[in-house]
């Protein structure tokens, strides 16, 4: 997930220009970005090297566009060029010019999207189980950013094609996209301070007797680099929840993210001796109890996805400061394991 870290006494100046292109050679009214933003420092850059600064409040680029545009002359320090290991006093002014060029190289492609809301400024979609969001090693093709890119073809020139969170591939429910940089800088803002309110629904082995909150770090496995895992040292992970319904040996739970760690929900409730049914990763085999009736076996057997849902995502809007939540509906797959479920529960 995509951060920007700020302070009151850091702001930043927004300077976004629509610029139409003669394009003599295309003969279109092709149409680029012109970027112009400004960072007042403060003490807490004190000793920092500017490249490591510049990443921090302006995490929407990489360190290495942002090391290129340093040399281009493009980012300045005070009015002046400097080398990407500057060393910050806290005190300066840092200013970026630069005409947007595109940010990723995947191709747009026609894959249909279930739009919960749009507009000018973002996007919000319910993914499906099974796709991917970012394209990487062994899925070039197919994920959602392909399908934003076809969708919103301007986000080629936002990092991720405006992404500024994600969900695993098997998990499905919300996620909101940029459409703009200026959103996408809000946005992450508001990742970044823990204010954007994300609820997910998912459906655990064992009975949880009331909710709580899970204040575990959580790192890198040290041996099974798959994995994440609670550790001391690892990133703060805050998770909060409540029990939503009984079952006689799982439970539905609500967990709401305070932070937004890889596999937080997964590991947190690994971690507590939870586990989510159907989770290939975490969950090293199908756990069925005792006297199940064979429509739960085949049921728990045949789940193959951790049984999780992105349900609700809150936000302020980045324009219009109007304070948004939206909800996504259970998926086919995951009704019928409740259904299973109840139904298992009233025979029993």
């Amino acid at each position: 997930m995509s951060q920007m870290t700020s302070t009151q006494s850091s702001e930043t100046d927004f300077n976004l220009l629509e610029d139409a292109d003669d394009a003599d050679n295309h003969n279109s009214a092709a149409t680029s970005t012109h970027l112009s933003l400004q960072v007042q420092l403060d003490e807490q850059y004190l000793g920092l090297r500017i490249d490591q600064v510049a990443a921090t409040v302006w995490s929407e680029f990489s360190r290495e566009k942002l090391k290129q545009w340093m040399k281009e002359g493009h980012l300045l320090v005070d009015g002046q060029t400097v080398k990407p290991k500057f060393r910050c006093e806290g005190t300066e002014l840092l200013t970026l010019d630069v005409e947007l060029e595109q940010q990723t190289s995947s191709q747009p492609e026609n894959i249909p999207l279930d739009i919960i809301y749009e507009d000018d400024d973002i996007l919000v979609v319910n993914k499906p189980v099974g796709m991917v969001v970012h394209p990487g090693a062994g899925n070039p093709t197919g994920t959602l950013v392909n399908a934003i890119l076809y969708h919103c073809p301007k986000s080629n020139e936002l990092s991720r094609a405006g992404l500024v969170h994600r969900i695993d591939k098997d998990t499905s429910g919300l996620l909101v996209v940029a459409k703009t940089l200026e959103a996408q800088f809000s946005l992450s803002k508001q990742l970044g301070d823990k204010s954007v309110y994300r609820v997910y629904d998912l459906i655990t082995y064992g009975n949880i007797i009331a909710g709580g909150t899970i204040d575990e770090p959580i790192k890198r496995h040290p041996i099974d680099r798959i994995k994440m895992t609670v550790l001391p040292g690892g990133k703060d992970a805050v998770t909060h929840y409540n029990v939503k319904e009984r079952f006689q040996h799982f439970t539905r739970v609500q967990a709401r993210l305070e932070t937004g760690r890889t596999h937080q929900i997964r590991v947190h409730f690994t971690y507590i001796g939870h586990g989510l049914i159907g989770d290939p990763v975490y969950m090293s085999r199908v756990r069925v109890p005792a006297g199940a009736s064979e429509r739960l076996t085949v049921m728990l057997k045949g789940f193959r996805r951790q049984a999780l849902h992105a349900a609700q995502l809150g936000l302020v809007h980045p324009r219009t400061q109007e304070e948004m939540l939206f909800e996504a509906p259970l998926p086919e797959d995951f009704t019928e394991l409740l259904t299973v479920l109840r139904e298992e529960d009233a025979a029993y």
